[in-house]
């Protein structure tokens, strides 16, 4: 067999490599925004660590050779995950609606939950937003507030901010504003009254329709790295020593997930060890029912992450 020329090795590179990248999984995550420190939390949790931390990379690797990490801003994401640049995404609900971009959501992270309402000044006429018609709307949702209002058959003007929105009532820039609340505080401080509620939103795990398809199987890892740390939320683990004859009483004061496991002490015929997850809210008024049905050496133990 004769040698390869240039032209056959560069082709050769060309083809390993465009198999490598075809292979891969990449996964689009914040790199800023109030959602970007709990989605990295979330990763570290769940395996995926990032290997490259080094500010502006805008690509990082990961543990597994399959799986690397784009940094992008969340408004962006969507639309990547959607053509294709990434085949999994981590971004708010708010800004796939906002996108309008095609992908399938596979997971509720359960973090960042907020409400993107339509809010104007505490001594403003309007109730509802029937009253704006005519009025301006600053927001950094335009085209959510376009399809609200035209939907509706409001009239209105929209006037896109990129921040602050809540200043621009004051400012005489804007009637009104279509943002995001979390505790609903920040509208307060700023004398602003909630007349709609549009859309209720949290961080969400999203993925590309035709990656979903042809490669599955190390899309369905991620997801379930990830379930199995957002399960583990809130969730502990107790473990105590008990004898059998306050087993029944524990039992029922420890139902657990699927009822406590219970399992021979090996040093003691009379003693058995009982296990069960509860969540850890419960944790604080379980422990003395549980030291009164007569359990001992109780142990609490914090839970990373749990699989079904």
């Amino acid at each position: 067999m004769g040698k390869l020329g240039p032209s056959d090795q560069s082709d050769k590179r060309r083809t390993i490599l465009s198999s490598e990248l075809s292979s891969k999984v990449r996964l689009a995550i914040p790199n800023k925004g109030r959602i970007a420190t709990p989605v990295k939390d979330l990763m570290e949790k769940s395996g995926i660590h990032l290997l490259d931390r080094e500010e502006r990379k805008l690509i990082s690797r990961t543990p597994d050779p399959h799986i690397e990490v784009l940094f992008a801003r969340p408004i962006d994401i969507p639309e990547y995950v959607a053509n294709g640049a990434a085949d999994l995404g981590i971004t708010g609900r708010d800004m796939v609606c906002e996108r309008q971009a095609e992908v399938d959501e596979l997971l509720d992270l359960r973090f960042g939950n907020a409400t993107l309402v339509v809010a104007v000044k505490e001594e403003d006429h309007a109730r509802k937003i029937q009253d704006l018609a005519g009025r301006k709307i600053a927001t950094e949702f335009p085209i959510i507030t376009e399809n609200l209002f035209r939907g509706e058959k409001i009239p209105i003007t929209v006037v896109p901010v990129g921040g602050a929105c809540e200043v621009t009532p004051y400012l005489g820039i804007a009637d009104a504003i279509l943002d995001l609340s979390s505790s609903g505080d920040t509208l307060r401080s700023n004398r602003l009254r909630v007349i709609r509620k549009v859309l209720d939103t949290s961080t969400i795990l999203i993925g590309n329709r035709d990656s979903l398809v042809s490669k599955s199987d190390k899309i369905d890892e991620v997801v379930l790295a990830l379930e199995s740390v957002v399960r583990a939320r809130g969730q502990c683990y107790l473990m105590m020593n008990a004898k059998r004859s306050c087993l029944e009483e524990i039992t029922n004061v420890l139902p657990g997930l699927s009822g406590p496991t219970v399992m021979e002490v090996a040093s003691s015929d009379d003693l058995v060890a009982v296990h069960a997850v509860v969540s850890e809210d419960r944790v604080y008024r379980l422990i003395n029912r549980l030291k009164r049905a007569g359990a001992r050496d109780i142990l609490v133990m914090s839970i990373e992450r749990m699989i079904r």
